[in-house]
């Protein structure tokens, strides 16, 4: 690309980088603003073949599949080459054209592409045969000898994905947990969400750990919980105020009951009995001998001299034929 840019004035290939850095980082976090951008290196510099692609995959990602199209033709024109055949047919599918993509997908131009190349073309083929009904299609067109492959490559976690999203098109569920697992250990860069895919299988569901709402609910349910704390304290507080003053009442009624006895003892110097009587007063000491109470008695003592102690307390059917390439046949007529 910067040697495509050098054949432009240095101010003007500057503006036009600038908008081409800003297309490569924004295509996959904001197709629409990438578009933009790839709008305005297009008018300073059309005929240059990376412009034209630049703006090509922008259109693609914003869904503009027509001037996506078109932008890719005139790349091909400009530089010869067929590395971009296999988004083109996938252009097709997004205009509604499945079987203009699988006339491409058999177009002698698919031999010319790498091995990359030609996964993509598989797979945007298998996408044509969905769209048109042809489930079982699909996952033939998907057997090849790159999917039996236990090596690792860009483009193997993609191709696993969608191998397992047809078996489970036409109803190999158990197939396509297996192949959704193996798109989930060959994806290390999260290019699909294979693991998604595989838990909503195994019917795993994902809780958040913390919901604002019922935090917010519990914290409620303290503060309530405190307020009913503090009003029952209150009516204790209340409750030992009143039964105070039921017992002073209730004291100052025996002190008025006790006055008048009070006075009759006043008045006949005694407790009641007669002082003259000398027996009276010699039975009384009699029973105050009587009521004293006795004096408890010694306990003995330990003879051992120790004081007293207390104890204490102690892979699967489909695979039984190999792998085969989608027919060049029929199936594509």
């Amino acid at each position: 690309m910067r040697q495509e840019l050098m054949s432009l004035p240095k101010t003007l290939a500057d503006d036009v980088a600038r908008n081409l850095v800003m297309v490569a980082r924004l295509l996959d976090e904001d197709a629409e603003q990438a578009y933009a951008y790839s709008r305005v290196a297009l008018r300073l510099a059309s005929r240059v073949a990376a412009v034209r692609e630049a703006a090509g995959f922008a259109s693609y990602a914003s869904e503009r599949y027509a001037e996506a199209l078109a932008e890719f033709r005139a790349t091909r024109r400009m530089t010869g080459t067929v590395d971009l055949w296999p988004v083109m047919a996938d252009c097709e599918r997004g205009l509604g054209r499945p079987e203009r993509a699988l006339e491409m997908a058999g177009a002698p131009e698919v031999h010319k592409l790498d091995k990359a190349g030609q996964v993509e073309m598989r797979l945007v083929a298998a996408g044509a045969r969905q769209d048109m009904g042809q489930a079982e299609a699909a996952v033939v067109t998907l057997q090849s000898s790159e999917l039996a492959s236990h090596a690792v490559h860009p483009w193997t976690a993609r191709l696993r994905y969608a191998y397992a999203d047809a078996l489970l098109a036409v109803g190999r569920e158990q197939e396509a947990r297996d192949w959704f697992a193996k798109a989930a250990e060959a994806d290390h860069n999260g290019t699909t969400d294979a693991s998604d895919r595989l838990a909503q299988l195994d019917g795993v569901e994902f809780v958040d750990a913390f919901d604002g709402s019922d935090a917010e609910d519990e914290s409620e349910a303290k503060a309530a919980g405190s307020g009913d704390r503090f009003a029952d304290a209150d009516e204790a507080d209340d409750t030992g105020t009143a039964d105070d003053a039921v017992t002073d009442e209730d004291d100052e009624e025996d002190e008025d009951d006790r006055a008048p006895e009070a006075e009759a003892e006043a008045v006949t110097g005694d407790d009641g009995h007669d002082s003259d009587d000398g027996h009276d007063d010699g039975d009384k000491g009699d029973d105050a001998d009587d009521e004293a109470p006795a004096a408890p008695a010694a306990e003995p003592a330990d003879p051992t001299g120790d004081d007293d102690l207390t104890d204490e307390a102690e892979p699967s059917s489909f695979l039984d034929s190999p792998f085969r390439a989608p027919a060049h046949g029929s199936d594509r007529d």
